[in-house]
């Protein structure tokens, strides 16, 4: 669940409450499809293919009574490597969906899953963690429902551990985090399994996890946070989660990974700093505007400073994330003066005219980001012009795109609207000529003769 304010040009005559109305009215649609869009992406722990098991033979299609061996050597098994042996045989068996389906169907198998789950040998409640990640993941519907009994012992095991959720097999529990984001992608989510976990204490528990600082697990905390994307996602609750102090924790993760990113060149970074972005994002939609600021506890500098340190190792190493970082600059300066302030004394317009070139998608956001701080008014506008963004946007209008160059569209009626000496320098640069390229696209027609009618009677 994504804000995201994609643009539209008032015709002449109309004023800028008409224009932020007309794109105040695609905010709930484009909302619900990047939610709906997240939702069904689901993350893998291996790759697709099978594993290969001992000796090199890849894991064969289980039946009903060699499911029902192992898991009885598991129960009852002599050692306790002989019984993980067996669940590591069966978690082979289950990533085949012929294999699912006979474990779902047999009597007792998930029950005495989840007992292995809740034993208290690490070793079993790793692979049985393992058996059950096989499981959540699954494209077959009824398998991944198959799995729900198991929530609920899922949020007995992580909410039942010392206050600061320290468990000594910390794999164990990065296991059982993954094992619950799954489930947390569940159509039934919203209904069955969300409510519970935001009405037990897995939410507070969770934050600690996030908590920068010396007991900080990598694993552990990229598993949690993408269970918080998923319940941020749902928008069951998300006030509870800020209640809790949701902002102000990922708000100072988020300053930490800016730093971290600094001091070393380790790529795996962006795991964890994925997930982080999407909560802020999403909680930002539900933070009320002046709030913002005061829940984050943090000043607005620093959260834009580090966002952009973000963005520059995302560029140099990990380009798709770049939407991720700018969606959240998106939602921290759509309803915030503070923060277009905070972009604008950090001279920090440049750096994002320079990301034009990376995609389409990218190009919109940073569009996006620039209509938000046009329409703050005439003080904001003074700053974006005299500069380097009348010639970027005459780039940008020979884009392809229609997206792209529609946000553009907009971006240039917000800066006339404040700035009417940036018509007559358009105009001295061949705006109009640039504009004419799309005079007779249906979806850009009315939008580019209310611009030429702007620029002209400016």
């Amino acid at each position: 669940m994504w804000l995201r304010r994609q643009g539209c040009l008032r015709p002449a005559g109309c004023g800028v409450e008409e224009l932020r109305r007309r794109r105040r009215e695609r905010e709930a649609a484009l909302r619900k499809a990047r939610r709906e869009q997240q939702l069904i992406s689901k993350r893998l722990l291996r790759d697709d293919a099978p594993e290969e098991g001992e000796g090199g033979c890849v894991a064969v299609i289980l039946g009903q009574a060699e499911i029902q061996q192992f898991l009885q050597l598991a129960q009852r098994g002599t050692e306790e490597k002989e019984r993980g042996r067996a669940l590591v045989s069966l978690r082979r068996g289950l990533q085949h969906p012929e294999t699912q389906q006979t474990f779902i169907w047999l009597e007792g198998s998930m029950r005495t899953l989840v007992g292995l789950l809740t034993s208290n040998q690490a070793l079993l409640q790793l692979e049985a963690a393992r058996c059950l990640h096989e499981l959540s993941h699954s494209e077959q519907s009824a398998v991944a429902e198959a799995c729900l009994p198991a929530t609920s012992y899922l949020l007995t095991y992580l909410s039942g551990h010392s206050s600061d959720f320290i468990s000594p097999h910390v794999t164990v529990l990065e296991a059982l985090g993954y094992a619950l984001s799954q489930l947390l992608q569940a159509k039934e989510a919203p209904e069955k399994i969300i409510p519970s976990v935001l009405g037990s204490t897995l939410p507070q528990h969770m934050l600690q996890l996030l908590q920068p600082g010396p007991k900080l697990n990598f694993g552990v905390a990229v598993e949690f946070a993408w269970c918080l994307h998923y319940i941020t996602c749902s928008q069951v609750n998300n006030a509870l989660l800020i209640t809790h102090g949701a902002l102000s924790t990922l708000g100072l993760l988020l300053l930490d990974l800016a730093g971290a990113v600094q001091r070393t060149e380790d790529a795996g970074l962006e795991l964890l700093a994925c997930p982080v972005l999407r909560c802020l994002s999403n909680l930002l939609t539900e933070a009320a505007v002046g709030a913002v600021g005061e829940q984050m506890q943090l000043r607005d500098e620093r959260v834009v400073a580090a966002l952009f340190i973000l963005l520059q190792f995302f560029l140099q190493k990990q380009p798709s994330l770049l939407p991720e970082g700018l969606w959240l600059l998106n939602n921290l300066t759509a309803n915030s003066p503070s923060f277009c302030t905070s972009l604008l004394s950090l001279d920090l317009i440049e750096p994002l005219l320079q990301l034009l070139p990376v995609s389409n998608v990218v190009s919109v956001l940073v569009l996006t980001v620039l209509c938000n701080v046009a329409e703050k008014g005439p003080a904001y506008c003074q700053h974006l012009w005299p500069g380097p963004l009348l010639c970027s946007l005459l780039g940008t209008l020979a884009f392809s795109d229609t997206e792209v160059v529609g946000q553009s569209l907009e971006l240039l009626q917000l800066l006339f609207l404040y700035r009417p000496e940036a018509a007559q320098a358009f105009l001295q640069q061949s705006g109009l000529q640039a504009l004419e390229r799309h005079e007779k696209e249906a979806q850009l027609q009315d939008r580019v003769h209310a611009l030429q009618q702007t620029a002209l009677h400016s």
